[in-house]
């Protein structure tokens, strides 16, 4: 497995297996890697002739600067798992050789961005098309796998590709959950057991919600007994539970066959903001 600290050495890397007609897959992460890191890799190696993994913890995406500072690191281990699972490559780059100078470019999504993750942080978005979009530029590959717990970040990053005309294809991949139906995130190293054990509050809501719209139940009835359960649970607070078109994040108030409907949540579990989502009918 090949160490590639600066963007010329990813470059020369990728261009040569380009040159041996060899396809490349591309994980993009923020380490603190867990299964579902190892399942996109899986899936990547599946689809591709070789796969490059990037470690970088972006700071434009994050606007509360202790939750960037908070961020869970731990590289050693991320690199044993990556020289386990085999892949080609893996690219660890220092701030410096991302963001030589503070970028000025302004990626407006338009009400992409406006709706539920954008509203709660501005300007994440635009922090997300950003380093995406270098690198992709860097890497080139011929497809990138995102996971489906980060619903928005995907709609955020096809909206991106499709209008800037990225030659990648985006592959996503469904959310891996724990036994107990958590979804697998970097942030969960930072509960408690006591904390772990409220946050599955929001995969139990999701499924309720679910089995409820299935069977037939109001969206708004729905909504108020998800916010009455939130608020019987102490430091568990729910920033936003909506019914959503999956691929623009426009709000829904009512099931509908037609188009693919998910349903998202964000909650703080004592200090830590966790997001999750689930599929309804597609």
């Amino acid at each position: 497995m090949k160490i590639l600290r600066t963007k010329n050495a990813v470059k020369s890397f990728c261009l040569n297996l380009q040159l041996n007609k060899i396809t490349i897959g591309f994980v993009p992460t923020m380490g603190a890697l867990h299964q579902g890191h190892l399942d996109l890799i899986k899936k990547a190696k599946d689809n591709t002739g070789s796969v490059i993994v990037s470690i970088f913890v972006n700071p434009t995406q994050f606007n509360n600067i202790e939750d960037f500072e908070q961020y869970p690191k731990s590289l050693h281990n991320d690199l044993e798992l990556l020289e386990n699972i085999g892949v080609a490559a893996v690219f660890i780059p220092e701030n410096q050789e991302i963001y030589p100078d503070k970028p000025i470019l302004k990626i407006d999504f338009g009400l992409l961005e406006q709706r539920l993750e954008g509203a709660f942080r501005p300007g994440h978005f635009n922090g997300v098309g950003i380093v995406v979009s270098k690198l992709l530029n860097i890497v080139k590959p011929d497809k990138a796998f995102f996971g489906e717990k980060d619903l928005q970040q995907v709609a955020v990053i096809k909206r991106l590709v499709m209008d800037l005309s990225f030659d990648v294809e985006i592959v996503v991949v469904p959310t891996v959950r724990d036994k107990d139906g958590l979804a697998l995130s970097s942030r969960n190293l930072r509960l408690n057991p006591v904390e772990r054990n409220k946050a599955l509050t929001l995969f139990r809501m999701l499924s309720y919600a679910k089995s409820e719209l299935f069977n037939g139940g109001a969206w708004l009835d729905i909504l108020f007994h998800v916010k009455h359960e939130f608020s019987q649970i102490s430091d568990v607070r729910l920033e936003y539970f909506e019914l959503v078109h999956a691929e623009d994040m426009s709000k829904q108030d009512s099931f509908n066959k037609d188009i693919p409907l998910s349903i998202c949540v964000a909650a703080y579990v004592g200090k830590v903001r966790l997001i999750d989502n689930i599929p309804v009918n597609h």
